[in-house]
């Protein structure tokens, strides 16, 4: 049996060869600051896509995207803020905020593109 970690791992790990499938870049992995962590940061032609990776058990896919509440999104905005600041060279791009849901155990992913407004 695997540790929640490892799922996670394994999750990011599906998230981004799916992304890289669909022509995205990958910028960073697991960037973390003193206000959390951005599970990928990638480039999507000219914008910069900030992608949260949620892992369910069961396929109630409303709940992963229900799961990044107004908390979550107000800590990665602010994560992303602080990763443009430093890492300007990417803050002339525009940006956007996906999800990705995963459901462990099986193969079935769910993308959702501009998932929430900063």
């Amino acid at each position: 049996m695997s540790s929640h970690n490892d799922q996670g791992r394994a999750a990011e790990q599906a998230a981004r060869l799916h992304l890289e499938h669909n022509g995205l870049r990958l910028i960073e992995q697991n960037w973390r600051c003193r206000l959390g962590e951005l599970d990928l940061v990638m480039l999507d032609g000219d914008t910069v896509v900030f992608v949260e990776v949620r892992a369910r058990r069961h396929s109630a896919w409303g709940g992963a995207l229900e799961s990044v509440d107004a908390r979550k999104r107000g800590k990665l905005i602010r994560a992303a803020e602080l990763f443009l600041q430093q890492q300007p060279r990417w803050a002339r791009h525009s940006c956007r905020f996906d999800v990705v849901a995963i459901q462990t155990g099986s193969a079935h992913l769910d993308w959702i593109q501009n998932a929430f407004d900063a």
